[in-house]
């Protein structure tokens, strides 16, 4: 009996290994990790027109300031327009010295926020703040610092309505592709951010969002809209707003803080671009403090 148990027991435990590697050599791999998301090296003929185009001058600061370029991306990934944005922002400050740049997509960098005088989310989408950095971000600005919003800084704060409520809306699609040519009205050309702008009308090439709820004008200078007036800007698919206010740029308070959205900057184009580098130095000088400039509703 005991020899025959024996014999059974090494069968079984025989037949459950085979099973077990039967099994493990069925279960597929583990996926590898996403490649990393890095924004493209500039190339020498796109590094002399952003060059170019940098400001001469600036607002004088109150002080020394240094702000946090963030391009963090764990949706779209807006390479061309990170990378270009991210060097714009870097030469700009060397050149006027308005400020000194740290560029970084570590999330780390919002544990110690107190050595900035402003956040730039550059292009940032579905950014995973934890609930302590959510609030470090929200104290920061609401504190008396400031924020600015390139184009995807809307793609982000779905779940966190205070969030949204200070980048001023969330993303609603983008009739207008980064294919076209559209056109923009400068709403009040005598604005110290909107004197980037020789015209009040223009047309330039980027994509450009539509915005939901919490978009409002109630707490906001709107600086940019589309002009509709242009029959292919007018007439795009896939337009919601049944009040045909389309913002493109603006400003706003969060606090005792300053905010500005600037919608421009999907693609590598943009920031290459003198008008768009001085409405960017523009607005981020009022976000940090240096530039006076109406915030109140209109």
């Amino acid at each position: 009996m005991k020899r025959t148990f024996s014999i059974w027991l090494i069968v079984a435990c025989f037949t459950t290994a085979i099973a077990w590697r039967a099994g493990a050599a069925d279960t597929p791999p583990a996926k590898p990790p996403p490649p990393p998301k890095v924004p493209p090296t500039l190339s020498e003929s796109v590094l002399k027109k952003i060059e170019a185009a940098v400001p001469a001058t600036a607002a004088k600061p109150k002080k020394a300031r240094r702000i946090l370029v963030f391009w963090r991306c764990e949706g779209f990934f807006h390479g061309d327009g990170i990378a270009v944005a991210n060097k714009a922002l870097e030469l700009m400050g060397q050149k006027t010295g308005a400020f000194q740049v740290d560029i970084t997509d570590d999330y780390a960098a919002f544990d110690n926020l107190a050595k900035y005088d402003a956040v730039v989310l550059n292009n940032t989408t579905q950014l995973k703040l934890t609930e302590e950095r959510a609030q470090a971000l929200l104290s920061f600005v609401r504190g008396g610092k400031g924020i600015v919003g390139i184009h995807a800084a809307t793609d982000n704060f779905y779940k966190w309505p205070d969030g949204a409520k200070m980048i001023g809306g969330l993303f609603d699609g983008h009739p207008w592709g980064g294919g076209g040519t559209w056109a923009f009205k400068v709403e009040d050309p005598g604005h110290p951010i909107n004197k980037a702008f020789p015209n009040a009308t223009f047309k330039f090439k980027d994509e450009i969002y539509q915005f939901k709820e919490p978009y409002t004008r109630a707490d906001r200078r709107v600086l940019v809209t589309l002009d509709l007036s242009d029959p292919a800007t007018g007439s795009q698919k896939g337009m919601k707003r049944a009040d045909n206010d389309y913002a493109v740029a603006w400003i706003k308070k969060e606090g005792q803080g300053r905010v500005f959205y600037c919608g421009f900057g999907h693609g590598a184009n943009v920031f290459q671009d003198a008008a768009m580098q001085q409405f960017l130095l523009n607005g981020t000088q009022f976000a940090l403090g240096d530039l006076e400039a109406d915030a109140s509703p209109k």
